[in-house]
């Protein structure tokens, strides 16, 4: 027993001191008011809750087609292999020895050794050094795997935000050509007034004024239609085309978007892909930490080798030619000038990085809930007031209009309701997209609809 004592004192030292991961946690989201929280949806396809065929069929395309995702695919293929590398540690190593030589004796006599010899080796880990190696290995393949539905998520994700914003420039640009067109009637009119009298080159120039800049505005929607029909085409994998891919309906505050029970903040923990693989990151670093202690102790290596030798080639087939060795050695580092404390000092604080990291990205996944609830909230009540305004200010510029006709009011009075009709209209066309952007950015907070083993 007294034998043993040391033994069991340097096993129980080959733990490194890790400082433990601090996750804050909290009972229900600040600004989940009119969300469910008793359970979250569990469809891996999120996006389909929108109801959209054509954006279902670019976000199918993109995780089939995308560079990133076929990337990080490639990264799990290269962990898978690098854990069975560190498996294969484990088990004996076997090869060959071919040898072939020749020397002098003192009667100047040619002395021939030839061998043929299979070897084996093996590494003996006393103190874990390969089973923590493996335990990383282990890590940075589960890493590796949520790291690449973490991909798929953020594409899925930004695929619907592109399409969604494709289809607010498709509506302004709706809006500019109508507002073109009416203005272009009122110039019409303006100018025929001014023909026989009825209105003051003051006006004119206003009404011409009113139309140019439906006009101007025209270039600008269809400018930054093409450029984000572009995005669309990196993000789906395919080569740039100047064909914009035709959204399924305009966007509509009528339209019922879908509601999303949110959970409880403690699932993100086992959902959320980049909360999980950095918890992996955590796992992957304190077994490499604990390699890194493990190296400073002693490991047994075994040598074999055994075969055929003999003094001439004629002779390897010979009735007995046959010789072996065998060699068991027991190697521990004493001094290497600090290099083996130094790499687990170096593996420890690598551990702490991604502790901290771990802890931060469960922060900014709670934030991002939170802000997600937040503008969903708000642009709802916004879009609400806002289909106000433009209502009241169709109406405004209807009577403006026919004010003017009666000779009631100047063509001024008629240009600013046109003016706040026309703001007002793309801001509600850009209030309901945010609105959209918001629900994806939810369904990506709450870590989409992947169904993991917990």
């Amino acid at each position: 027993m007294k034998r043993l004592l040391p033994i069991l004192l340097l096993a129980g030292s080959c733990t490194p001191r890790l400082m433990p991961v601090r996750v804050p946690t909290y009972d229900n989201y600040v600004c989940a008011e009119g969300f469910a929280q008793d359970s979250i949806f569990d469809d891996e396809a999120w996006w389909t809750l929108f109801g959209d065929p054509t954006l279902d069929s670019l976000v199918r395309r993109a995780l089939d087609n995308n560079r990133d995702i076929a990337a990080a695919a490639a990264a799990v293929e290269q962990a898978r292999a690098q854990r069975a590398v560190a498996r294969a540690r484990f088990l004996p190593q076997f090869g060959a020895e071919i040898d072939a030589g020749g020397n002098y004796d003192a009667q100047t006599k040619i002395v021939q050794s030839y061998a043929v010899e299979p070897t084996l080796e093996w590494e003996i880990s006393l103190f874990g050094a390969l089973r923590q190696a493996d335990r990383a290995a282990r890590a940075a393949l589960a890493s590796s795997e949520w790291a690449l539905r973490g991909m798929k998520l953020s594409v899925a994700a930004e695929v619907a935000t592109t399409y969604f914003t494709l289809s607010e420039y498709r509506s302004d640009l709706e809006i500019a050509r109508r507002s073109r067109t009416l203005r272009s009637e009122s110039a019409a009119l303006i100018d025929s007034m001014f023909r026989y009298g009825m209105s003051d080159g003051v006006a004119l120039e206003q009404a011409r004024s009113l139309l140019y800049t439906a006009e101007a505005d025209i270039p600008l929607y269809e400018r930054s239609l093409e450029q984000t029909a572009l995005s669309l085409n990196t993000l789906t994998g395919d080569v740039p085309q100047r064909d914009v891919p035709a959204t399924n309906e305009r966007l509509s505050g009528d339209r019922q978007l879908p509601e999303i029970p949110v959970g409880l903040p403690s699932e993100l923990l086992v959902r959320r892909p980049d909360i999980i693989e950095a918890r992996y990151r955590v796992v992957q670093t304190a077994a490499q930490a604990g390699a890194a202690r493990s190296a400073r102790f002693p490991s047994l290596l075994l040598t074999a080798k055994g075969g055929i030798a003999a003094a001439s080639i004629k002779g390897l087939t010979a009735s007995n030619p046959w010789a072996w060795s065998a060699v068991g050695g027991l190697t521990e580092p004493i001094f290497a000038f600090g290099k083996l404390k130094r790499s687990e000092q170096a593996a420890i604080a690598q551990y702490d990085q991604a502790a901290r990291n771990y802890e931060q990205t469960v922060l900014e996944a709670f934030s991002d809930v939170e802000q997600a609830l937040t503008a969903i909230r708000t642009y709802r009540i916004q879009r609400e007031r806002v289909e106000r305004l433009v209502e009241a200010n169709e109406r405004i510029a209807v009577m403006e209009r026919a004010l003017f006709r009666s000779g009631m009011t100047d063509y001024l009075d008629v240009i600013d309701a046109e003016r706040s009709l026309y703001d007002s209209q793309k801001q509600l066309v850009d209030i309901t997209t945010q609105q959209y952007i918001a629900y994806v950015g939810l369904c990506k907070a709450l870590g989409g609809g992947f169904r993991m083993e917990r």
